[in-house]
């Protein structure tokens, strides 16, 4: 694939013909086998290798613009008999671009038949290089297994990937793999700066990927940044393709152009820059805002250069900012306000893996008394008796009827901060809900506390107040309603900072860089885990340019503002990779019990919980997958034990890549081959389902702002006051101005859009992008089956979300629960776009 179909690079054109011009002269891109079985003496032992051989006809084949992919012959001159069995080939780019190697494939191999070298690798040319490029054939080897010609090779690749030799800063055709803290985040000489992440007690972190920049003139400890339209370094083969790239930019511009564009400020006559109404909020998605003729807009096309860029941007009268309908408004534009569907979204919404079981009453807090005092709730049983369906609030707990959505503890201790930042207004939440006859859940209590430090002993206490459930109507309704909202506001934060980038993206990064610096692409494991690692670093790398960046977009829509990473920090404190598992999360959130008759082995205390429902069968078919599949390679557990790649990885991962526990108790020593199919479960867990549950539902059910707003910028109005007297007038309207503003709403719009979609090249669950990753009959007869159990559970699912006993695989909003429904069947990329459905195989987007 050259470069010209996948780029929108304007040097293609000139390159191109540089090419063509090294055709005639001789130059071209060339291949050396290299023998498995055979050893050169005179080459250090090494595999013997035949002579160069030229691709044939590149000339001829001109670049496609609709089509990406080019098949060209080449001849070897091979003699079994003389040179054995061909095991790596060694690669040679002569042109004056870099091409997108997929495949090589020999046929008619004597004494083999086909043997295919699986490269899906950027080709640059060979002066970029200080090593050749050698890829190995798709067999899987043990690193004792490797045939003793080939391991220099093997040895090799892996120290290039390292780079430890290599400071940097690194260029875009470099493959160095390294670690480094989160020192990145801020702009220092712009006067914006952050706290570095990792390597500290007191921030600790995941690492992330090194690019080498240098220093910023303010601060020497913190590295760089760059412009939105330069690339981050990440290693060459980790970038995403045309497609996402051209998302993002355009992303980038939409979101630019919502904060500079006055004309957006003025679309509502009576106020600008505020919702009047719900009705202003649907103007986004029925028929769109138009935009007047701006000078700023004819500026903005002129600066960029690239014609797919000039594209994106919209002339005057365009409807800039019309976004599509959100699902959770779809069918019915209202019963998002429900109780039913409020409490319907902490089992199979956005956010799922946050409720746990109350075990006891009132909830208390494990804030350190020395510094917070008391914090236990002030919820009583007077507030919640009347809705516990006649049980008394032990018996409730007792039956395992009582759960909780608490964010108290989450915030309290950052909200003196939070709440001096302008137009913020956030209350630490504590949300009860009992679990009815019908499997439902309902809202009986939402606790609202503010932080209140005490002269006398410098304690920062709470002052709280609790709001119930009514059945009146008025200013009463609306201050349930609001209260619902601020509860909405600290989950909506959490699950943005800590379930989505922290617990997915941030904590994943070190296990792609560990595996490509430690592990062979010819060991087992690798070919495992390789294909749940696509784009990650990538999309984390354009995360840390734009999105959770000083300034960046999370900065501007959600409430933590500046303090987000600092929070993140304090809670990847109390990560635990063992409890990443859903069944240990479940157990230990107290959402199921162990149940040896059961098919999972546990049950679930709600048994109408569709994310823990769906998850379960998707957390078996994988566990069983890698149990099938390293059960090929480790016999027993003494063969894992020798396998000196797999234990300088874990101890990498450990060590380097999560430093910052490396001491914590619950990690796996890697001894058995039980404690490698559990680690490796987790990995493509997390990867895979965990990340798809917290990620394109975001646009279905947060797209709606008011449904999940991001922000509370005004206190709950109180009675007998102005505030409350302008709530009993126009509750629309006050409801709308103490969440996410206007602005805020619009530019999170655009990122949650973008974040939301599945891209046309999504490569799901169960399937891969190359199906001769392996040679292995086996394992590949073992994917088969995987794919056939995911296919099922596809079946499973849509028939339970067609039953109308589970009543909460829809709810009042009739938006059926899929977030974590494969999708393996699809097979031609139709499922494109905001679906609330598919699990891809990785961290993507």
């Amino acid at each position: 694939m050259r470069k010209s179909v996948l780029g929108f690079d304007v040097t293609s054109i000139s390159t191109t013909v540089m090419d063509n011009i090294g055709e005639f002269i001789g130059n071209g891109v060339t291949f050396q086998l290299i023998s498995s079985t055979v050893a050169d003496p005179n080459n250090g032992n090494r595999g013997k290798l035949c002579a160069e051989a030229s691709l044939e006809r590149w000339l001829t084949k001109l670049p496609s613009l609709t089509s990406g992919d080019s098949k060209f012959r080449v001849r070897f001159e091979w003699e079994v008999e003389k040179h054995g069995v061909p095991g790596a080939v060694i690669v040679k780019n002569n042109h004056a671009s870099e091409f997108f190697l997929k495949t090589i494939t020999l046929d008619d191999v004597p004494g083999r038949g086909t043997v295919v070298f699986v490269a899906n690798s950027w080709i640059y040319p060979q002066s970029k290089y200080r090593y050749n490029r050698v890829f190995f054939t798709n067999d899987t080897y043990l690193p004792s297994q490797m045939p003793a010609a080939l391991k220099p090779y093997r040895d090799d690749e892996l120290r290039n990937l390292r780079g430890d030799d290599q400071p940097g800063p690194y260029k875009t055709h470099d493959r160095v793999y390294r670690y480094d803290v989160y020192n990145d985040i801020g702009e220092p000489d712009a006067g914006n700066p952050r706290p570095t992440l990792g390597g500290s007690e007191d921030l600790p972190y995941p690492r992330r990927c090194r690019t080498g920049r240098k220093p910023t003139k303010t601060d020497p400890s913190c590295e760089s940044t760059v412009t939105l339209l330069e690339d981050m370094y990440v290693p060459r083969d980790e970038r995403f393709g045309q497609i996402k790239k051209s998302d993002f930019y355009g992303f980038t511009i939409k979101a630019s152009l919502n904060a500079v564009v006055p004309g957006i400020s003025t679309f509502v006559d009576c106020t600008p820059g505020e919702y009047d109404s719900f009705k202003d909020v649907l103007k986004v998605y029925e028929g769109g805002i138009k935009l007047p003729k701006v000078q700023i807009l004819e500026e903005l096309r002129k600066q960029f250069p690239l014609q797919l860029i000039k594209d994106l941007l919209p002339v005057g009268g365009d409807y800039l900012l019309k976004h599509p309908k959100p699902q959770i408004i779809k069918a019915d534009k209202s019963a998002w306000m429900s109780d039913d569907e409020f409490a319907r979204e902490t089992l199979a919404g956005v956010n799922p893996m946050i409720i746990r079981r109350l075990t006891e009453f009132p909830p208390r807090s494990t804030l350190d008394p020395s510094k917070y005092g008391d914090h236990t709730s002030t919820i009583t049983a007077a507030h919640i008796s009347k809705n516990l369906e006649g049980l008394t609030v032990e018996q409730a707990l007792d039956g395992n009827r009582l759960y909780i959505l608490d964010h108290h503890d989450n915030f309290m201790p950052f909200l003196v901060k939070i709440n001096n930042l302008p137009g913020n207004f956030i209350y630490a939440a504590r949300t009860l809900l009992f679990l009815r006859g019908d499997g439902t859940l309902a809202p009986v209590a939402i606790e609202l506390s503010l932080p209140e430090l005490r002269q006398d002993d410098g304690i920062t206490a709470a002052k709280s107040a609790v709001y119930t459930p009514t059945s009146n109507t008025g200013a009463e309704a609306w201050v349930w309603q609001l209260a619902k909202a601020y509860a909405n506001v600290n989950d909506y934060c959490w699950h943005q900072l800590i379930s989505h980038w922290l617990n997915t993206h941030a904590v994943m990064e070190p296990f792609v860089i560990a595996t490509n610096r430690q592990l062979s692409v010819t060991h087992p494991v690798h070919k495992l885990l390789q294909p749940h690692y696509r784009d990650t670093m990538n999309i984390n790398s354009n995360a840390r340019k734009m999105l959770v960046n000083a300034g960046g977009i999370f900065e501007q829509t959600v409430f933590s503002r500046m303090y987000s990473f600092e929070i993140s920090s304090k809670v990847y404190v109390t990560w635990n990779f063992t409890e990443q598992a859903l069944p240990d999360d479940l157990i230990k959130r107290g959402m199921a019990v162990e149940d040896p008759s059961s098919p999972y082995k546990l049950r679930l205390l709600i048994e109408d919980y569709p994310y823990a429902s769906d998850g379960l069968a998707i957390w078996n078919a994988i566990e069983q997958w890698v149990t099938e599949y390293l059960a090929i390679y480790y016999p027993n557990d003494g063969v894992l034990q020798d396998d000196v790649e797999l234990q300088a990885w874990w101890k990498e991962v450990r060590e380097v890549g999560h430093a910052d526990l490396k001491d914590a108790p619950w990690w796996p020593e890697m001894q058995t081959v039980s404690e490698l199919v559990k680690s490796c479960a987790i990995i493509i867990w997390i990867a895979s389902a965990l990340h798809a549950a917290v990620n394109f539902g975001q646009y279905p059910y947060c797209g709606f702002v008011p449904n999940r707003p991001s922000v509370s910028r005004k206190a709950m109005p109180a009675p007998g006051t102005k505030e409350y007297e302008q709530l009993e007038r126009d509750p629309e309207k006050v409801f709308l101005r103490t969440i996410t503003s206007q602005f805020q709403a619009l530019t999170g719009l655009t990122l949650l859009e973008i974040l939301s979609s599945h891209s046309s090249d999504e490569v799901y669950l169960g399937q891969r992008d190359t199906p001769e990753w392996t040679s292995d009959g086996k394992a590949l007869e073992a994917f088969r089956r995987f794919g056939e159990r995911l296919v099922d559970i596809e079946k499973r699912v849509t028939a339970m979300n067609a039953d109308p006993r589970l009543k909460n695989r829809n709810g009042p909003v009739k938006l059926p629960y899929t977030l974590l429904y494969p999708n393996t069947s699809d097979k031609k990329g139709d499922a494109a776009g905001i679906t609330a459905k598919g699990i891809p195989n990785s961290i993507s987007i």
